[in-house]
């Protein structure tokens, strides 16, 4: 494997140039999921002010075919787009789709294969609901089960929220981090989706609210989830000679990227292997190796005090506090304590989640993880209206992650010059 300095001499430097974005909604009839990327990708390229005859190539983030009853949709999408003749591939990374895809895009131009590449995530998760017979969110949770090992753990009854759960209540045992403090999340981005006109889930709630609210899977409560989401987001990736050549104004380098991802089976990873050092399953340990590729690569030492806004995937609740710890916000173990101390809020030191994040934007899978990516890029830019930050040293992060109990996990630093 290349070292980061071998990697750097190589690799063109790479910038997100264009966002689009459609409305994220519980369900959008009217609209197919080729027609909703078409509209957030016509966006993301006017934004650029380019012709769409000059992207090279196209990166698709779409998680489940049983969403969209469609085995390959990146192809009908592809050919929707009028991409026909170019390039197209497809990343699927359960809730990481997006960020994955992300990264994809990325290495297209910065190998030098593209010179222009646009990554497209999309998702229709209510297609799969059976309207006639009246069924609807167990379709769904059906459909996302697939994703866990389906010789054990399906059988036994496993879903999103249970294998979360897990690392949850680990993280709870090993450091009292309580169903109050992830309450504080929760009322933190559902708040920050009202200022966010995209959004799904906006609303004004209290730590009531989020502990009266129905149980899903111990300690996840109807309010401490993101819901089911469809919508498309899209960005433009360009290298520097094109940007410098195009006149284009306000670029957003990718400074650096980390992924890892870690056994698939929760029960077997172990603090005695490679990974160990990293901690346990209360630990989220390919978060914390992610977010140190992706430092190295930036040259960022301290994050706390390098960056301005961060993204973090709160498909729950606790998972966002996990991450404060993982991307060094915090010590391990006071993610619980950085909430409470209004850190992460708007106004605080670090917002996180300006947009709402999943569960006041929502959760369109494929399309989430390049959504995190568009608001921080949006926030550096100062294009993000009643919800920007302020911004001091044009560095953002954003954490996309997914897979059965987390298994994927990319992070992305994107800063401005």
């Amino acid at each position: 494997m290349k070292s980061y300095k071998q990697l750097k001499s190589e690799r063109k430097r790479v910038a997100v140039v264009g966002t689009g974005q459609t409305k994220f909604e519980a369900r959008i009839p009217d609209k197919s999921y080729y027609e909703l990327a078409f509209d957030a990708s016509k966006m993301a390229i006017a934004d650029t002010g380019i012709a769409p005859a000059e992207i090279d190539s196209v990166v698709y983030g779409i998680y489940n075919d049983l969403f969209e009853r469609q085995i390959m949709p990146d192809t009908y999408v592809h050919d929707y787009l009028g991409m026909y003749g170019k390039p197209g591939i497809r990343v699927t990374t359960g809730g990481a789709t997006g960020g994955y895809a992300f990264r994809a895009g990325y290495t297209e131009v910065a190998s030098g294969l593209s010179d222009i590449t646009m990554v497209v995530g999309v998702e229709k998760g209510q297609d799969c609901y059976d309207w006639a017979q009246g069924k609807s969110t167990p379709e769904v949770i059906k459909s996302i089960a697939y994703s866990a090992d389906m010789t054990w753990e399906f059988p036994l009854g496993t879903s999103a929220a249970s294998s979360y759960a897990i690392l949850a209540t680990a993280h709870m045992k090993k450091y009292g981090t309580t169903e109050e403090q992830a309450a504080l999340v929760s009322i933190k981005n559902h708040g920050n989706a009202m200022l966010n006109p995209f959004a799904q889930s906006p609303m004004k709630i209290s730590v009531n609210d989020v502990m009266q609210s129905r149980m899903i899977s111990y300690p996840f409560k109807m309010l401490d989830c993101s819901l089911y989401t469809e919508g498309a987001y899209s960005v433009v990736l360009m290298n520097e000679d094109k940007v410098r050549e195009m006149g284009i104004e306000e670029p957003v380098w990718v400074m650096g990227i980390g992924s890892s991802n870690d056994k698939s089976f929760t029960g077997s990873r172990s603090v005695n292997d490679r990974m160990g050092k990293y901690g346990d399953i209360a630990d989220l340990r390919n978060h914390y190796e992610s977010a140190n590729m992706a430092y190295h690569m930036a040259g960022i030492q301290n994050p706390g005090k390098s960056l301005d806004v961060a993204e973090l995937h709160d498909a729950f609740s606790f998972t966002e506090i996990q991450g404060y710890e993982a991307m060094g916000f915090c010590e391990r173990g006071k993610g619980g304590k950085f909430i409470e101390d209004g850190i992460p809020l708007l106004n605080g030191d670090l917002p996180v989640s300006p947009s709402g994040g999943l569960l006041g934007a929502g959760h369109a899978v494929g399309a989430t993880g390049v959504m995190q990516i568009g608001e921080v890029v949006n926030q550096l830019r100062h294009r993000a209206g009643k919800r920007q930050v302020k911004i001091n040293n044009g560095k953002g992060l954003a954490h996309s992650i997914g897979g059965p109990g987390s298994s994927y996990c990319s992070v992305s630093i994107v800063g401005v010059d």
